[in-house]
């Protein structure tokens, strides 16, 4: 697949006329090349820590160096902070000003608002238009969610978001997804995307977006519902083949039955007998009502759990994610979308190691991958999926500089098939290179490559107003001869040097196998 690339993309035809590359660059060609240039493996283990390589990111590399970049990421020692227009950018949005249970409120209160007004048109537009707004604070949420992977100074910490959303995946066109999806990356993933792996799966756990996908929030005494039980077991922790049951997830379901969505009302407008109150647990929108659960004795993974209410859930998630089958299923996810579609046992086994040696301590385990040989042999191999590409591409392409509109990233990862929330089924989008290297893949690849690369995108136009001409990247900066320069392939060389136009040239790198492998 690597030497067929390219081809596509040389097919291309200039869109616009521009300055020939040699009159563009000129003297700032020799400038670039002053600076000191990284190694290659400098540049290929940075280029696997982050989406892909900005400025900022190779001058922290440059200042901390690999060791302690490293500890900075994983010790939480870099800010999240955003650069100031894209926080004002985000903060613009409904999704992510609005508090989740104002949000839901809202909703609340305009289904109630539908259901009492007389059938006719204006009724049918009433529901349109929430529909659309359902629609838009889904668009911002996945809006945030690309802002911050391309922007985000701990670029490390911003995989493992994007990793862990898809792990714990789900599907924003169910139901009320929608109105938390925002709250669920900002406050169940990102929080513990390196920290403790079951507190992780207690935040996705308490999260309505995960409560109202799965169906636990339906899951009572007497109408026991196993869809979240199978799949904390089977997608989350321990992984099919692992030994547990069918009895198991029948004996979790039981387990979990009373925890859902909290009501949008005063819990004290549900009187309850004082023995029953002080086993009601709200915290933030997840609720654990007593009075749904079933509080007879289970036996889980061959432990007897006494019938006690909420804590039945917090020793549940305890014993499954200090299995060893966790550790492995767990460890190897992370090894497949970081070093390889097929990594070596050893690897896998060395981070199972550690996973249960710090009792699932995600950063160790990313450390115990980063120190390894196996990863340092990867280098150059590993496809980006759609994700990886379209934020890979806007990093290098723009370098920092600030976009004012994002909806265009939205369209281009609905177009290669993997849109943020997007996964109708729980098992999340495929981590190997197959799913995402079909030859119509590669055709819209090279499409957005040159939407890119041409500045044909309105991603620096604000929303709604008229896009200005004449603005498109210089992908042909001292980034660029520090890093990639000398490490291109001849196929990749050869490419280049076929381009007429900036734009062109751009376009050819961001459709390259140098940059689509990493």
């Amino acid at each position: 697949m690597r030497d067929t690339l390219l081809r596509p993309a040389l097919r291309f035809k200039p869109w616009l006329i521009a300055l020939g590359i040699a009159l563009t660059l000129g003297p700032a060609v020799a400038d670039a090349r002053d600076a000191k240039a990284l190694s290659q493996e400098d540049v290929d283990w940075l280029r696997r820590d982050s989406f892909e390589l900005d400025s900022a990111t190779v001058a922290m590399y440059r200042d901390l160096g690999r060791s302690r970049l490293l500890d900075h990421q994983l010790d939480g020692r870099i800010s999240d902070d955003l650069p100031a227009p894209i926080t004002s950018l985000i903060n613009s949005y409904e999704a992510a000003s609005t508090p989740t249970e104002q949000l839901l409120t809202n909703l609340r209160d305009e289904q109630e608002k539908i259901k009492n007004m007389p059938d006719g048109d204006d009724k049918n537009a009433a529901k349109k238009n929430q529909q659309q707004h359902a629609n838009d604070l889904l668009q911002q949420a996945q809006q945030i969610e690309m802002l911050h992977a391309i922007y985000g100074p701990n670029q490390l910490k911003e995989q493992m978001v994007w990793f862990w959303l898809n792990h714990f995946s789900v599907y924003g066109a169910k139901g009320r997804v929608r109105w938390v999806a925002a709250d669920y990356v900002q406050n169940s993933i990102r929080p513990h995307a390196l920290g403790k792996f079951r507190d992780l799966v207690m935040a996705t756990l308490e999260s309505p977006a995960m409560m109202e996908f799965l169906d636990n929030a339906q899951n009572a005494k007497g109408h026991v519902n196993e869809n979240y039980a199978r799949e904390l077991m089977e997608l989350h922790t321990l992984g099919v083949g692992s030994g547990y049951t069918q009895q198991d997830v029948q004996q979790l379901a039981l387990i979990l039955t009373g925890a859902g969505v909290a009501p949008l009302r005063d819990p004290a407008a549900r009187p309850m007998r004082p023995a029953v109150a002080d086993m009601f647990v709200r915290n933030g929108m997840f609720e654990f009502n007593p009075k749904r659960h079933d509080f007879s004795d289970k036996v889980l993974l061959g432990h007897k759990i006494k019938g006690s209410g909420c804590d039945e859930i917090t020793e549940a998630v305890d014993l499954i994610t200090k299995q060893p089958a966790c550790a492995q299923f767990v460890s190897k996810k992370i090894a497949e979308y970081f070093v390889s579609d097929n990594p070596s046992p050893e690897l896998v086994a060395k981070m199972a190691h550690t996973f249960q040696r710090t009792d699932g301590d995600i950063a160790e385990v990313l450390r115990t991958m980063f120190d390894s040989k196996e990863l340092a042999a990867s280098y150059g191999k590993k496809f980006k999926d759609p994700m990886q590409f379209v934020v890979s591409s806007v990093r290098m392409a723009y370098d920092g500089k600030p976009i004012a509109n994002a909806k265009p990233l939205l369209n281009w990862m609905n177009q290669l098939g993997e849109p943020v929330f997007g996964r109708l089924t729980p098992d999340g989008w495929p981590l190997d290179s197959a799913g995402w290297s079909s030859s119509g893949q590669m055709a819209k690849r090279f499409e957005i490559a040159g939407a890119i690369g041409t500045g044909n995108n309105r991603l620096l136009t604000p929303e709604g107003q008229p896009k200005s001409g004449g603005d498109f990247p210089m992908l042909t900066t001292r980034l660029y001869y520090d890093t990639f320069d000398t490490k291109l392939s001849a196929p990749t060389r050869d490419a280049l040097a076929k381009a007429t136009t900036q734009q062109e040239w751009n376009t050819f790198l961001l459709s390259s196998p140098d940059f689509n492998y990493r």
